[in-house]
């Protein structure tokens, strides 16, 4: 299997299928699949676009309605968590994830599921200490500030991904775990983002409930974007097992947006499929949800 991994989409589909489309002419090579670690803007219409929080100058429709539409239909399986810039609307009446579009599939606010053989995790949104441990309070259309504490991480989401057990071969987060640029060339990194020096100094950068869950769940692989750079590091995780990390930059011309993954032991067939330990942890913990701000 092959897997195109793309950092943030910002709603570039046609941009980003075509560069996979050079990349496969270019190196004579099949793509299986296109992950998207978030950032994707699933908007469909004009309203949609009031739900994202961006500056009015970014407020744009982007490609992927012509997919909802039907007018064109995703040439690869597409495979995307949330990140902080999304239609938070459309997204919602997906928490549980499923397809936006004919062969384009969201992996809800957390989830797993399997392409294939390849177990895929994931987390949506990024973490914001403040409203980590609130419920999913907040009703489209969004008054105030809940355009962004919409797509806030919450406890209750990564307090099911830590209940998994069977091995995950890949996790996806928007925002990058803390502390794993330790565990990369992080002098280049800073060479690269400046403006991230003394975070990365005192280890704040990034997402406490990720450190958690890269360390608890141990995957092959963790994908993320957020930052827009390309970052790869090594995690050797107590008591054994490795996870690659690998970031990438967003979808704009000479950025390292994409990179090709190999897995050879892994077989496309049989598509998208529900994962039966997940949905055994939903179920379990469906009356436990909070929808309010406590």
């Amino acid at each position: 299997m092959k897997i195109a991994v793309e950092g943030c989409c910002h709603g570039e589909l046609d941009k980003i299928y075509a560069a996979m489309k050079h990349l496969e002419r270019a190196e004579g090579i099949v793509i299986d699949l296109l992950i998207c670690c978030g950032d994707f803007q699933a908007i469909r219409n004009v309203d949609d676009v009031e739900c994202m929080s961006v500056p009015n100058k970014y407020k744009e429709l982007g490609t992927f309605h012509s997919y909802y539409s039907g007018a064109k239909v995703a040439p690869y399986p597409t495979l995307f968590i949330g990140g902080n810039h999304e239609a938070s609307n459309y997204l919602w009446e997906l928490y549980h994830g499923g397809y936006v579009a004919p062969n384009v599939y969201y992996m809800g606010h957390a989830g797993v599921i399997n392409f294939g053989d390849l177990r895929v995790g994931g987390l949506s949104g990024i973490f914001k200490g403040g409203d980590y441990r609130k419920g999913h309070h907040e009703r489209a259309p969004y008054a105030g500030h809940d355009v962004k504490t919409a797509y806030h991480v919450r406890e209750f989401d990564v307090q099911r991904l830590a209940m998994l057990k069977e091995h995950v071969d890949v996790f996806l987060s928007h925002d990058w775990p803390r502390g794993v640029a330790r565990h990369g060339e992080m002098d280049d990194l800073i060479r690269k983002k400046k403006f991230l020096a003394d975070e990365l100094r005192s280890n704040t950068l990034g997402s406490p409930p990720g450190e958690t869950l890269l360390h608890a769940l141990k995957p092959s692989y963790w994908f993320s974007a957020h930052l827009h750079v390309k970052f790869a590091a090594m995690v050797r995780h107590h008591g054994g097992g490795v996870t690659k990390f690998l970031a990438l930059d967003k979808c704009l011309p000479r950025r390292d947006f994409m990179q090709i993954v190999d897995l050879p032991e892994k077989d496309a067939s049989g598509g998208f499929r529900l994962d039966p330990e997940w949905l055994s942890i939903v179920k379990a913990n469906h009356l436990a949800q909070s929808l309010t701000t406590r």
